[in-house]
């Protein structure tokens, strides 16, 4: 049996344009949340061009009353909620001498206190329905390894996963799933613009795999635990990273 979600309503918050595209493909009917108009209009189009089935509702996933909203508006459209992908995060570089009370509140409101919203405001409706699957985003920066100057980053993305492990347990008995995905260094536009041609070059050394992930490869790991087949596994963490936080030294890597 084929593994899919055809037909199911999904969620996706943030900036999963490949997840979101991925999941049309196989025939879900997304639902992109995004405070961002303009792009999230942008992926709605790429995806009814190649015949796929997508909204927009521009949402601030900071804000309560704005996901509440979102849930409102994906209820009124398709009548249940089948997936919530939580994929916001933001990873401004500080380091911890010159880290702002400001800068590290923000981080986490995006990453860690979004997804509790989030999480809230859907599980209702997937309680009523007893089938539900919840995504998240992490990373293996945080919960794996650490980062110099992106301590805060790091605290938000362990957070997460501790939030999974506990809702996981929550929701079990309702037929819904927790599940994270945590991805490596990903060869998204915001790092290869971070990194440049020669840090991209350097760091696809270091993955034993031959180089950076593709964010479909992150895509497919989403699709697997959104699927009926992934419905006796919740509160795990699938890393996606070909092997990047495997190696002892850079010796290690053949």
């Amino acid at each position: 049996m084929a593994i899919s979600i055809k037909g199911k309503v999904a969620i996706v918050t943030g900036g999963g344009k490949g997840i979101a595209r991925v999941f049309a493909k196989d025939g879900a009917k997304v639902v992109i949340a995004n405070r961002n108009a303009k792009e999230g209009r942008a992926v709605v189009a790429q995806i009814k061009r190649a015949k796929g089935k997508a909204i927009f509702v521009q949402t601030d996933l900071r804000d309560p009353a704005s996901i509440k909203s979102l849930v409102k508006e994906t209820l009124k459209k398709y009548r249940r909620i089948d997936v919530l992908v939580h994929n916001a995060g933001i990873y401004p570089d500080a380091l911890i001498k010159d880290l702002s009370v400001e800068v590290w509140d923000e981080v986490m409101a995006v990453s860690l206190r979004s997804t509790f919203l989030r999480t809230k405001a859907v599980a209702p409706s997937m309680v009523k329905q007893k089938k539900g699957r919840i995504l998240i985003t992490s990373s293996v920066t945080g919960p794996t390894v650490g980062f110099p100057s992106l301590s805060h980053y790091g605290a938000s993305k362990g957070g997460v996963n501790a939030f999974a492990k506990g809702a996981a347990l929550e929701y079990a008995k309702h037929g819904i799933t927790v599940n994270t995905v945590s991805p490596g260094t990903i060869l998204t536009d915001s790092v290869a613009a971070l990194l440049g041609p020669k840090g991209v070059k350097e760091t696809s050394k270091r993955i034993p795999a031959g180089g950076m992930g593709k964010v479909e490869d992150i895509a497919y790991a989403m699709l697997f635990f959104a699927s009926d087949e992934a419905g006796f596994i919740t509160g795990r963490d699938l890393v996606v990273d070909g092997g990047q936080v495997l190696p002892e030294s850079s010796e290690a890597i053949l």
